[in-house]
């Protein structure tokens, strides 16, 4: 039997007051949340409380549904690596929420498990249903109200408080409350499906299973190939058969990608992104285009202001931005340069250099 549920997590602000939630049916979910957090904690959170949830049915399947690329990529193809480096990434830098992924690594440990990618607010009844929730969390601990917690999985048992891991160990500095804990509910939820792979995690030496392919959609692609074909077309309304001026267009897009929730979102920065974009940054260090998106998603920062000083078409396909960003440490001059490709707008090159 397999149990299918969806993951979701949601921060308002990034980071902000932030909720976490998971959905099999509506009586079977959960939902929790922190004063302070970011949506990438969110979403590692619903899956660890999953997890924790259906630990009474080890011999069940799960088959999770995300819609974060950040969470799936974490655990099926990170995590191997940052712990042989000492929870460290490539560049030698901490790994980002590694208490988090720690306790999933421990959970993990001799379960049956695959992830599925879903779109995210593309209709899909599960995952819409735990965004809901997540959010509904969110906004709670925003309003300083008490959260709904949800019915829980039937027969499951979740930590109490002192169980649930805080804001001040998931790489953001300020108190926290756990979650509630989960109530049992009578009915059980409905499960079905084949056993499409395994997988699990390893913890204390036990014999660890063979990581589940996430799907066949994205077997032999690279990082961000299945993203490109299903998001581009996010961006048909505003690129794709539009009146509007390419200066123009490109200016509203680079403005887009300023806005922490765009760059937070992997899929919508993978459509605004040329597959060989560089950037210069004003630090001198030097990006590629995975770099840059992976980056954004573990800290999409906050909303830069800007004061666009030029839009050049340089001939049919490629228009120069120019323009200066406001941030606490000053001023930077700016310059972007898109390119139509395969009949959209997308950055190509950018650099920035502090002002004088």
């Amino acid at each position: 039997m397999t149990i299918t549920a969806a993951a979701d997590g949601s921060a308002l602000g990034n980071p902000g007051p932030a909720g976490w939630a998971w959905y099999v049916n509506d009586d079977c979910w959960r939902a929790g949340g922190w004063p302070h957090g970011t949506n990438n904690q969110g979403e590692l959170m619903a899956v660890l409380d999953l997890l924790r949830a259906t630990a009474h049915v080890p011999g069940e399947d799960l088959r999770i549904l995300c819609d974060s690329q950040y969470v799936i990529n974490s655990i099926t193809k990170w995590m191997p690596g940052w712990k042989r480096k000492g929870w460290r990434k490539a560049d030698g830098k901490p790994v980002l929420n590694v208490e988090l992924l720690k306790e999933l690594d421990r959970e993990l440990a001799g379960r049956t498990y695959t992830f599925e990618w879903v779109k995210g607010h593309a209709g899909h009844d599960l995952n819409e249903a735990a965004d809901e929730r997540a959010r509904a969390a969110a906004t709670a601990y925003q309003q300083g109200v008490a959260a709904r917690s949800g019915p829980g999985f039937p027969g499951g048992h979740h930590p109490a408080a002192a169980g649930d891991l805080q804001p001040a160990t998931l790489d953001i500095p300020a108190a926290g409350q756990a979650s509630p804990p989960a109530a049992p509910v009578g009915r059980t939820p409905p499960a079905g499906g084949p056993v499409v792979s395994t997988g699990g995690g390893n913890a204390g030496g036990k014999p660890r299973a063979t990581p589940a392919p996430v799907s066949a959609a994205f077997e032999e692609l690279d990082l961000f190939s299945e993203l490109d074909n299903e998001a581009l077309d996010v961006a048909e309304a505003t690129q794709q058969g539009s009146s509007i001026e390419p200066e123009a267009l490109v200016e509203e897009l680079e403005r887009e990608l300023l806005g922490p929730l765009v760059r937070g979102d992997i899929g919508r920065t993978a459509v605004l992104l040329h597959p060989d974009f560089m950037e210069i940054g004003s630090s001198g260090r030097v990006w590629t285009r995975d770099a840059m998106m992976m980056a954004l998603e573990e800290d999409p920062g906050e909303r830069t202001d800007i004061e666009v000083l030029g839009a050049e078409r340089i001939g049919t396909s490629a228009v120069l931005l120019t323009y200066r960003s406001f941030a606490r440490s000053g001023t930077t001059l700016r310059s972007s340069l898109w390119v139509l490709d395969g009949g959209r707008w997308r950055l190509r090159f950018h650099q920035g250099t502090p002002e004088a």
